[in-house]
Order: structure tokens, then C-alpha cells, then sequence
């Protein structure tokens, strides 16, 4: 499809309205995509009456639905900016969120206006489940929106505790669009399976978006469930989903696994933490190939793709750059490190974002020269493909050696009585940091320290093995898997003295 520069987003939608193709499937219901173009136009008609301008925040809280795309493309006709807040936060955190962006309007549905009224400081919050769009007769001035405006502000997931709103224009979310239709080769053929919460840039972009560009058909879960997933793949035989390596391990562990016939889909793409061989393995034996995705909310999100057919030689590979993306790995002065050498992951691409919302500094700190800095530690191997160890603020250092948790990870998950776990760094007087492993044993096993050392014997040079355990019932996650280690830290009041990137 070409691209005018004076296009909007949107206008990928109206592209495909004669070709009486399905858009969405969600629930018991079908739409054209003429008549999601045409959803699009009363959205944006309303958005409009309620005096949404260029520039202006629109936030939606809810779950999965079909106003979910219509306000996305809505604001993009308006040259206004989509701020979906994530529905598992607490209300203290939707208030930081809302003061923050100062939207002109506010949209809730699924059971969570009444979270969102109380977290909005006295603005008003439209329940579209009781008052949904309609049809209306005001007209549209015609703005002339740019490339640049941006279109969708997303706060960043929290691993950091932050909050911080992360702006992409519209040429931004094209760019991450296009790369994502060309790793996945996605085309009007295809059928997708979206069960990512599409408050996050991954459930937006990495494929469901992508598939809208092309004219493919999306069905849409309003919330993942692993049974729910098998039975969709039985209805609609989907050629491709996105799951997180979560979502991958609870399908992987029901017992209807084995039986349901997948042989529909040509690849599950998956990405947001690292993903365990074993896992990857699991689908490979079902013959389905695990892609995988790459990148941050600052990204697009996908900025690092592994191709379908590259996943069976490269399983620990995130992939190469994506078709719009460059990548480099530096030391600490941002050099480029041989090949083969860890260093911390830049990215530089059009699909970048374009800054943190009312944070200059933030903004100032997240690049070096226009690329942008990840935090992320890994290595480039001879033909390019990227490996990530670990986050640059996860890493422990003990007596000078750089020790990198995931690699203590996957090692610990493998021991039989451990269900989850997380290795962060605990001060010690002679090492200055050892590793610290926080522990969720499976049903009915205990552990020790010592338990924990006789394994790592043979599997992990001898400064790698955790010298301290702590024992949970849960690890903290966001809403797409990721441990949040500085709630770790807090609840076991461990102080990482690890500086953050450009402290």
C-alpha cells in the first residue's frame, strides 16, 4: 500500500471498505471494514462534540473491545492523541496517569468506570457500555493533521516504577506497522488472533494494527483465557497470534493442548520478557515456529524481529533489526563492542517515539544522538542477530564481575521445587552485590540455600551461584509478564546500587 505523507492513520481503513472483507470478529460479532470506517466517522463526530482538538488527550480504560479502534483512529482524523491506561492499575496510579496527560475527555467501560471516575479528580468519565457512541450530525472541520502529531500516548509498563508517557506520531506507529507486516509477511489472506490487552503498544502494534494496514481479518478476545484461545483456534483456524511467553506457558499447560488441531496457524509471535528454550520447544514439537518481537514502548514496539523460519537454529535470538530499524551494542562510552562482546542495546529508526510527555529531561536522557537507549544489555553475534542477557539496572555487580540475572534464571527454573524466580542484587560487605534469588516453589516442595548451590554446581561458574533466598508466594509482574524488580526490592527493602543508564 502506498503512503501519501498527508495521510492519516486512519485512512488504511476507508482503503479497504469496498473490498467487503471481514475487520473484526469479537464475540458474536462481524464487521466490514465499511462498516468500521464508518464506526470510525461517528466516533470522531462524537469526539468532536465533546470539543476534542488537535493535540488534545483522549484517555480509554477497559478491556478489549471495538471502541478501542475507533477511538485510536478517531483521534488520528482529529490529530489528537489516544491515551489507553492500563485497567490493572490501582486508582492512586490511574490518578498520576490522568493528572499527568490532563485529558479533555475520558472513556470507561467493562466494570471500570467507577475506578476511573474516582481516579479523575472530579472530570467526567463516559460510560460507553451505558452511553455508546451514536450517530451524530455535527460536522467535522477538515484539520490538516501531519505526519508528525502524535497519535498514541502510552504510559511505560513500570519495571522502573516511573510514570511516563511515551508519544508516537503517527509516522512512528506507520513505521512499527511496517515493520511488523513485513517480519510476520503478513498479507489480506491472513486471519489474526489478537489476545493481548490492547492498553499496551504490543497489543496494538506488533500485529493487530499491522493486520488492519494490510486488510487481514482480526479476531478480537476481550480477555485472554487459555481454553478461550483453543477454543477460538477451533472456530476460526487464525494463521497467526501474538502471546506473551505467560500466555504461551498456560496454553502450553492445559491438557487440551495436545488434541486441538493448530495446524491452522503458520507461527505465534511472542516477545515483552525473555523466553525459556524449553517453552520454545514445547510449540515447536506442535510444528508451530515461535517469532519473536523485540523492543519498548518507546520503540513502537517492534524494533528487533526472529522471522518464523529463523527460530528453530536461533531459539535464543531475539532476531535481527527490523525492516525500518537499526541497532547497535556500546560499552559505557558508546563505543560500538566487537562482535560477540555485551554491551547495552541503541536503537534509531522511524519508529521511535518521540518523547516523554511534559519530561524534557526524560526525554534528553532516553537518547544519545538519536538513538535510543534501551537499558538492555546483549550482544550482536557474526550474522547480526541480537541476544539479550539482561536489563543494564538488573545486572549484579560482585567483585568487579558482571553477573547477568536472567542467565541465574534460567538455570534456577529448571530445579524441580521452583516455580518462579527472580535473581536481583543484595549488598554485601566484601563483593559490594551478591545475587539474591526470590523464589515461588511449586506445590508442597521447600528450598534452601543450600539447595539452591548444590544445583548451580555444575550448571554456573561458582561467582554466579546465589549466596542469599528468600522465599514468596508470588512475584510481582506487569500486565504482560515482566517482573517488576524494584517492587522486589522495596517489599525485601534491598537497595540495588546499581546506577541507572545516564545517571
Amino acid at each position: 500500500m502506498g503512503e501519501s505523507p498527508d495521510r492519516t492513520i486512519d485512512a488504511w481503513i476507508e482503503s479497504h471498505a469496498s473490498s467487503g472483507r471481514v475487520a473484526f470478529r469479537f464475540e458474536d460479532t462481524s464487521i466490514t471494514y465499511r462498516e468500521f470506517a464508518d464506526r470510525i466517522a461517528v466516533a470522531a463526530a462524537v469526539l468532536h462534540r465533546l470539543g476534542v482538538q488537535p493535540g488534545d488527550r483522549v484517555v480509554y480504560c477497559g478491556l478489549n473491545r471495538l471502541e478501542t479502534f475507533e477511538i485510536l483512529f478517531a483521534c488520528a482524523r482529529l490529530g489528537a492523541m489516544m491515551v489507553p491506561l492500563n485497567n490493572r492499575l490501582v486508582e492512586a496510579e490511574l490518578s498520576t496517569q490522568i493528572a499527568d496527560s490532563d485529558p479533555g475527555v475520558l472513556l470507561a467501560a467493562d466494570g471500570f468506570v467507577s475506578v476511573l471516575r474516582a481516579a479523575a479528580g472530579g472530570r467526567t468519565v463516559r460510560d460507553l457500555d451505558a452511553d455508546p457512541f451514536a450517530v451524530t450530525d455535527v460536522a467535522i472541520p477538515q484539520y490538516r493533521v501531519t505526519p508528525d502529531a502524535t497519535v498514541l500516548m502510552v504510559y511505560t509498563s513500570g519495571t522502573t516504577g516511573a510514570h511516563k508517557g511515551a508519544m508516537l506520531s503517527q509516522k512512528a506507529v506507520l513505521a512499527t506497522v511496517l515493520n511488523g507486516v513485513d517480519h510476520q509477511d503478513l498479507s489480506e489472506s491472513d486471519r489474526v488472533l489478537a489476545c493481548l490487552p490492547t492498553f499496551h503498544v504490543g497489543g496494538l502494534n506488533i500485529q493487530t494494527l499491522p493486520a488492519l494496514y494490510v486488510g487481514a481479518e482480526v479476531v478480537l478476545m476481550r480477555r485472554f483465557d487459555p481454553d478461550a484461545v483453543l477454543d477460538l483456534i477451533t472456530r476460526h483456524r487464525p494463521t497467526q497470534t501474538l502471546l506473551v511467553p505467560a500466555m504461551l506457558d498456560a496454553i502450553a499447560a492445559s491438557p487440551r493442548f495436545s488434541t486441538t488441531d493448530l495446524s491452522c496457524l503458520r507461527g505465534i509471535c511472542t516477545g515483552s520478557s525473555l523466553v525459556p528454550e524449553s517453552l520454545i520447544r514445547s510449540y515447536l514439537r506442535r510444528g508451530i515456529p515461535i517469532g519473536q518481537v523485540y523492543g519498548a514502548t518507546e520503540t513502537g514496539p517492534t524494533a528487533v524481529v526472529l522471522r518464523y523460519d529463523e527460530v528453530a537454529d536461533r531459539p535464543t535470538s531475539c532476531g535481527r533489526a527490523a525492516r525500518l530499524t537499526e541497532i547497535r551494542v556500546v560499552d559505557s562510552e558508546g563505543r560500538d563492542v566487537k562482535t560477540g562482546e555485551s554491551g547495552e542495546i541503541w536503537l534509531r529508526g522511524p519508529n521511535l517515539f518521540c518523547g516523554y510527555w511534559n519530561n524534557p529531561q526524560a526525554t534528553q536522557a532516553a537518547f544519545s544522538d538519536g538513538w535510543y537507549r534501551t537499558g538492555d544489555v546483549g550482544h550482536l553475534d557474526d550474522e547480526e542477530f541480537c541476544y539479550i542477557s539482561d536489563r543494564l539496572t538488573d545486572v549484579v555487580i560482585s567483585g568487579g564481575e558482571n553477573i547477568y540475572p536472567a542467565e541465574v534464571e534460567a538455570v534456577l527454573s529448571a530445579h524441580p521445587a521452583i516455580a518462579e524466580v527472580a535473581v536481583i542484587a543484595h549488598p554485601h560487605d566484601k563483593w559490594g552485590e551478591v545475587p539474591l534469588a526470590v523464589v515461588v516453589t511449586t506445590q508442597g516442595q521447600s528450598l534452601t540455600i543450600e539447595d539452591l548451590r548444590s544445583w548451580c554446581i555444575d550448571r554456573l561458574t561458582r561467582f554466579k551461584h546465589p549466596q542469599e533466598l528468600r522465599l514468596v508466594t508470588s512475584l510481582p509482574r506487569t500486565a504482560l509478564g515482566k517482573v517488576q524488580k524494584h517492587l522486589l526490592r522495596v517489599s525485601l527493602n534491598v537497595v540495588n546500587s546499581t546506577p541507572p543508564p545516564g545517571a
